[in-house]
């Protein structure tokens, strides 16, 4: 494993009770590259990112999208997500999961809050202590469940919808779907898909129109999809927890709506939003149509021309812009 703050902490002999032969419980691990001292039989992760949790049991380590209330653990770490409330969600389920004399192990870079959040932690562990190195920072100790039990906050809720934490626009609805749901035309029809289609609001605009006969929700983050399916009661609706940019459906839709992520990490990156395009024209009938919003300075300009024969650009906003394409263009196998 290459070194890490986490594995610096270990060879310098300051993790307490690591090796112990307890099962292991790890939170937001996206790499199959583990510290010598955790065999894999040993280890179930926690990773709601689909092609995530793909990598890790391809590596043959047990993944799944969410904890269990009946997962136990003699050691629980959890690498920090960029998103403060998943982030205590987490810690707080890796607590009660825990054994008596458990040791909770936390890893994280500054920019995502770590240095918050051991203050926070520190007067509710035994033996707290951390360990700086890379611009972040990684802690331990010993929790007791109950120590944690005001962090597993219900999923967020707003008028008509449920949310979850850590997800896109959990504390309402994103101002660039709203501006493309009032975009979409009501004489949608046939089937359509939502590629990343979060908590579900695009979707259930979509679904007001009736002559929609099914609609493909197509999102990787697992927290996302569940409350989609809470905020959706449709039967035309079939929930996909899948990577947009890869998954193929069954039978080729009449129209893809989206607002496409541009984050893999902190950083933007529009390569992402680019394979959505792709993604949406491989996936349309010779005639079908995308309906696409995003942030104004994103450029998608180029690939929609390249994978689409007719590019419009409605009326947007000062932040974002709008477009419908329509007739995406033969693409090379593979492409």
């Amino acid at each position: 494993m290459a070194d890490t703050r986490l594995t610096l902490a270990l060879r310098q002999g300051l993790l307490p009770e690591w090796a112990g032969d307890g099962p292991v419980l790890w939170f937001g691990l996206a790499e199959p590259d583990l510290p010598d001292a955790i065999p894999p039989a040993r280890l179930t992760v926690v990773q709601p990112l689909q092609p995530a949790c793909d990598v890790l049991c391809g590596a043959g380590i047990a993944a799944v999208p969410e904890a269990r209330p009946d997962d136990r653990a003699a050691l629980a770490i959890v690498s920090l997500p960029r998103a403060r409330a998943r982030a205590q969600l987490w810690i707080a389920q890796a607590a009660w999961a825990l054994g008596p004399g458990g040791l909770l192990i936390v890893d994280g870079a500054k920019t995502d809050g770590v240095d918050t959040l051991f203050k926070a932690c520190r007067g509710r562990l035994t033996g707290a202590d951390s360990y700086t190195k890379a611009h972040g920072r990684v802690f331990w100790g010993h929790p007791g469940a109950d120590l944690f039990a005001d962090w597993l906050a219900p999923a967020a809720t707003g008028a008509s919808f449920v949310t979850g934490p850590g997800v896109f626009s959990a504390d309402g609805i994103d101002p660039a779907s709203a501006l493309l749901a009032q975009a979409l035309p009501g004489h949608l029809r046939g089937r359509v898909a939502d590629l990343g289609a979060g908590w579900g609001y695009l979707s259930r605009e979509i679904l007001t129109r009736p002559d929609v006969t099914a609609l493909d929700l197509v999102e990787a983050d697992h927290v996302a999809l569940q409350a989609a399916r809470r905020n959706i009661d449709d039967p035309r609706a079939a929930f996909h927890w899948a990577d947009a940019t890869a998954w193929r459906p069954s039978a080729p839709w009449d129209a893809v709506v989206m607002n496409p992520p541009f984050h893999t990490a902190r950083a933007g990156d529009p390569a992402l939003g680019r394979a959505f395009i792709a993604a949406a024209a491989r996936g349309l009938v010779p005639k079908g149509q995308l309906w696409l919003v995003a942030n104004r300075h994103l450029p998608y300009e180029a690939e929609l021309e390249t994978r689409f024969r007719a590019v419009e650009e409605l009326k947007g906003s000062g932040a974002f812009k709008l477009f419908r394409a329509e007739g995406p263009r033969p693409q090379r196998k593979g492409a």
